[in-house]
């Protein structure tokens, strides 16, 4: 059986996932509840407890810092007795006290942070280590080596743009409606946002140098066009968009259309007057929107 893309988690994945089924049972709540609290889908929380699917680095770490439990009695490094029970917390009388949302989030944050500013080449443990206020041994006791850190870094920026995308058209009207949010969505108005794109533009020459964390990222644009043209398909359904819409390659023109438009704004300082601004992009994604996709509107009647 295929696992999905990803940085995945040791050989013992049957362990993984029952050591983190012992976690939701510790947490008393529902698993559908327990995957809101981590940010991850149901969906892909089920198939990674029924070994369909292993859990990510950037997820494990999530689960270790919501249940406050050991990161690596989860991953199984730890043989201690007293390692054996999820209701074990970290032992943090050696380190500096952790951050609100705990520490490997907080190492995964500005390890995107850095990336966004610097490039993956330019960014080192120890630049990770100084942003965090800590040691590189204490971010190495989260993340092994620089691979599975930028890895997760990575992963991490995939679920949060996944989660964030699922909220912000949980109340769309219809179709129509969802393609606006998505699009205002992946306008980058917000500096978390050009912080994305530029991790996103970073990871497109990865890509093109067949690295690991580039096929990552080609696996999940794979995943995102696809979600566009189902949105697409939806809407041929709804009577939204024209009956003559080819979903999947209106959705790789869309796509490749909003990387365009997004890698101008980058381009231009915000607020500086000149380029292309996010206003810009989005009034120019919604006009090919209308003009290519969307149903002619009747004109109004004198």
């Amino acid at each position: 059986m295929r696992s999905e893309p990803g940085s995945r988690v040791g050989d013992s994945g049957g362990e993984v996932a029952e050591r983190v089924r012992q976690v939701i049972g510790a947490a008393g709540v529902s698993q559908r509840e327990f995957a809101r609290r981590i940010v991850m889908d149901p969906s892909k929380l089920s198939r990674s407890l029924s070994g369909v699917r292993r859990f990510t680095v950037a997820e494990l770490a999530r689960i270790a810092d919501t249940a406050d439990v050991d990161a690596r009695w989860l991953l199984g490094s730890r043989t201690d007795a007293s390692a054996k029970s999820p209701a074990v917390r970290r032992d943090r009388t050696a380190a500096v006290a952790a951050p609100e949302g705990g520490r490997p989030l907080q190492i995964v944050r500005e390890t995107v942070r850095l990336i966004a500013e610097r490039g993956f080449h330019a960014v080192r443990v120890a630049d990770i280590a100084e942003a965090c206020a800590t040691s590189t041994a204490a971010v190495h006791y989260h993340f092994p080596g620089r691979d599975e850190l930028l890895k997760a870094a990575v992963r991490w920026c995939m679920d949060e743009d996944t989660a964030r995308r699922a909220a912000r058209i949980a109340d769309a009207g219809d179709a129509a409606d969802e393609l606006r949010k998505l699009i205002e969505l992946q306008t980058p108005y917000t500096e978390q946002q050009r912080w994305q794109w530029s991790v996103w533009l970073d990871l497109w020459a990865e890509a093109a140098r067949s690295t690991a964390v580039g096929r990552l990222h080609i696996a999940y644009y794979r995943q995102w066009r696809a979600t566009v043209a189902d949105v697409l398909r939806r809407g041929v359904g709804q009577g939204v968009f024209r009956p003559t819409t080819d979903p999947d390659a209106d959705a790789l023109r869309l796509t490749a259309l909003i990387d365009g438009l997004a890698t101008q704004v980058l381009a231009a300082a915000p607020g500086a007057g000149t380029g292309t601004s996010p206003e810009d992009m989005q009034a120019a994604l919604l006009a090919y929107v209308d003009a290519t996709l969307s149903v002619p509107r009747p004109f109004p009647k004198d």
